[in-house]
């Protein structure tokens, strides 16, 4: 007796965007939580706001860039599913393991701010940084290749692989540098300067390579 295939069960994407939405905001949230208990600590020592701007510089710093790339992680995020229609298994699970490296961030944080500087500081907070990108890039993959699940064109589709590519490549150029250059720390995170442009690269060579060229006269 032949079985007919099962098929795939699929949900609205709107109970995962904002679960999704709320896991970030929680993840913002922690990144705070380390400033304000040495904000806590010093107070007892009589501590002034100057002696902890001084003392905390680094911790600051680290915040705000942490903050700043979780919420452009967000906002791609945001971006992405604003063009899905439903979400099936794979999608889902593609976005929470999307979500596990963002609750990693405030770890991945507190380790590049408060503990001694070695190798293994850049290995966490940017291989951090990457597996997020990367996650982001087999999500528009899978997308691309389940067109059920989103409203997308096909240029669209091919054009936001190759952003999330680009934005991918340099994490991994960033982490690269940082393991093979000692004492680089997250310094090499300054390549991500360099996405925005590239992007901009990308989609001229793109349509300029798609345009078609008037045909050769031999005469």
């Amino acid at each position: 007796m032949t079985q007919v295939p099962k098929s795939r069960e699929l949900s609205s994407p709107e109970r995962l965007q904002a679960f999704t939405d709320a896991v970030v905001a929680i993840a913002l949230t922690l990144l705070i939580l380390p400033l304000m208990e040495s904000v806590g600590e010093l107070a007892d020592h009589q501590g002034t706001t100057a002696q902890w701007l001084e003392e905390e510089q680094y911790a600051v710093l680290g915040f705000v860039l942490s903050f700043v790339l979780i919420a452009v992680f967000w906002v791609q995020h945001h971006k992405l599913f604003r063009s899905v229609k439903h979400v099936d298994s794979g999608l889902l699970w593609l976005t929470v393991a999307w979500m596990f490296t963002i609750v990693v961030m405030p770890v991945a944080t507190s380790l590049s701010t408060q503990m001694a500087s070695d190798w293994a500081q850049p290995l966490v907070y940017i291989g951090t940084l990457f597996a997020t990108s990367l996650l982001l890039l087999l999500a528009r993959t899978y997308l691309r290749s389940h067109p059920d699940l989103h409203a997308m064109d096909e240029a669209e589709a091919v054009s936001g692989i190759r952003a999330s590519g680009i934005v991918s490549a340099l994490f991994l150029a960033s982490l690269i540098l940082s393991l093979v250059i000692p004492g680089a720390g997250n310094w090499p995170l300054l390549l991500m300067l360099l996405s925005e442009p590239l992007q901009r690269l990308d989609r001229r060579w793109v349509r300029r390579t798609s345009t078609p060229r008037p045909p050769h006269d031999s005469r």
